[in-house]
């Protein structure tokens, strides 16, 4: 089964940019991230429109937060990628015409909405800063890792 990792890795790229002088490139947080820049300027410019991230063209250029990480939620950054489902498995078929597959249909998919109600509405509870605070408590007492590209470590 295929996992979306976009949360993931936005939530990640947004820690770093915080942690960084000056604007990151599309390339720089491509080899942070293992990806290619056009993907990543795809995925950042759902961030941009939801007014998250600035954007800067030109020598000196490249992403920049428009807001502090006490301002954006889980919940604002899983919007921006226009909700995706939450999870990976969904119903063989819908529109069912067997009355054992309605019956299974409706079980699982009033246990799949309340799961993804709960979650989201803990996505709402958390903040950037708090993730950015639990990397640091980690750090304490370590060496800092690198990511795939040599960016400085959140917290330097």
């Amino acid at each position: 089964m295929r996992q979306d990792s976009r949360l993931s890795r936005l939530l990640h790229v947004l820690l770093h940019m915080a942690e960084t002088d000056g604007p990151i490139t599309s390339d720089t947080i491509a080899g942070m991230l293992g990806s290619n820049p056009a993907l990543v300027r795809r995925m950042m410019a759902t961030l941009r429109e939801g007014g998250y991230v600035r954007s800067e063209k030109g020598h000196g250029g490249g992403w920049t937060l428009a807001r502090p990480l006490s301002d954006i939620t889980l919940l604002d950054v899983h919007s921006a990628l226009d909700r995706p489902g939450v999870f990976a498995f969904g119903l063989a078929d819908p529109t069912a015409k067997c009355l054992v597959e309605q019956a299974v249909n409706a079980a699982m998919s009033e246990a799949l909405d309340s799961a993804q109600e709960t979650l989201l509405r803990r996505f709402a509870d958390i903040r950037l800063s708090d993730i950015a605070a639990d990397y640091r408590q980690r750090l304490e007492g370590t060496s800092p890792s690198r990511c795939r590209a040599s960016t400085p470590p959140v917290g330097r």
